[in-house]
């Protein structure tokens, strides 16, 4: 028998491909339905927010980190507010601590119930897309009524929030959680067990616990490997020292694993709020006693925190005026996306998306 001749194939995949979600291209190598190679390209939503802010007072910067990873706005207020806060030392009441706790943890749920619509929508199922969106309403209605905006809040001050709750806020978080907690089984008997989803992602884009330290993956994208590392533990901020939580961990590595992870983090997370809604304070101021013009003193600072796709860092350099002289964040999804080449060669091109997705990548947090 002669061996079947193939030729080299270049292909693009994106910047238009579902799973890249409009700006994110992969340059993949074939040789027949093998993977070679994989070159991701970024760059096409890259706007120059760590250099803007540069020229931006550190009340004005936070628009701009709603817009780094659009689908946890949340977080990323609080990882550059927490930073500053840092440097200059300043107490947060206790009510405007609980409201941002409240706000990131329902923050993560919408974010995970995005990434399991989207994957699922993305290898080839319709139905979860729209009951995860339907779910997410209610926590964007919630956030609407919070703050007056549905996808880019601007809701975090350095100090504690822009406004307090409103009448009858948290007796609706709290109706939330045993509704979703109900259709988070449901999610579980429609998906997680069906065989087809099963053989599509169950050993696909495996990595050990070596190879996720080495490229600096945090996050589902680490836990996935047997390593139990969750800031909200390790590094406690905020009041998450204050509730009982578990932090999933699984060992096998694979795309199955993260999916169990982020689905679990989901329960968790209603666990939390569950905690944080019936100690939530009955009164108290929501901002701390903070200067009118920001200065934060000469020095640097370095601030981590637990957001839906892993660890987000906000590095600042002061130079004790009201704007930073540099500012960096550490941006969990372009960090970690550089494993995704390791991840692509030799398997097929069917198996791309099954990765891709898995690794739950905001390109807008890649590109910022």
């Amino acid at each position: 028998m002669c061996a079947i001749r193939t030729e080299e194939l270049l292909l693009n995949v994106g910047p238009q491909h579902p799973s890249t979600h409009g700006v994110f291209r992969i340059i993949v190598k074939l040789d027949g339905e093998t993977i070679t190679e994989a070159i991701p390209v970024m760059g096409y939503l890259h706007r120059g927010t760590e250099k803007l802010a540069e020229n931006l007072t550190y009340t004005q910067i936070i628009p701009y980190t709603d817009r780094m990873d659009y689908v946890s706005a949340m977080t990323n207020n609080y990882a550059l507010v927490h930073a500053v806060e840092k440097l200059m030392q300043i107490e947060i009441p206790e009510r405007a601590d609980f409201l941002r706790l409240i706000v990131m943890e329902l923050q993560r749920v919408a974010s995970h119930l995005v990434w399991w619509g989207t994957y699922l929508l993305d290898i080839g199922a319709m139905s979860p897309f729209l009951f995860a969106f339907r779910d997410r309403e209610i926590i964007i209605d919630l956030f609407n009524e919070l703050c007056g905006a549905r996808l880019t809040y601007n809701y975090m001050r350095v100090g504690g929030v822009k406004w307090d709750a409103p009448e009858g806020w948290i007796e609706k978080v709290r109706k939330f959680i045993p509704y979703m907690r109900d259709k988070l089984e449901e999610y579980h008997t429609l998906v997680s067990g069906n065989e087809i989803f099963l053989a599509r992602i169950k050993g696909i884009g495996k990595y050990d616990a070596e190879t996720a330290i080495s490229y600096g993956l945090s996050g589902a994208n680490l836990r996935c490997t047997g390593i139990k590392w969750d800031l909200r533990k390790e590094q406690p901020y905020s009041l998450y020292n204050r509730f009982e939580f578990d932090v999933p961990v699984t060992h096998n590595g694979d795309c199955f694993d993260r999916y169990t992870i982020r689905m679990e983090e989901v329960r968790q997370s209603l666990r939390i709020l569950e905690q944080a809604v019936e100690q939530f304070p009955a009164e108290g101021e929501t901002m701390g006693k903070v200067p009118r013009i920001l200065r934060a003193p000469e020095g640097e600072v370095y601030a981590g925190i637990e957001s839906p796709r892993g660890e987000i860092g906000c590095y600042i350099v002061s130079k004790g005026k009201d704007k930073p002289y540099r500012l960096k964040f550490r941006r969990p999804s372009f960090v970690n996306l550089q494993i995704l080449p390791k991840l692509l060669v030799g398997e097929t091109m069917t198996n791309l998306i099954t990765i891709l997705g898995g690794i739950d990548i905001v390109v807008g947090e890649v590109d910022a």
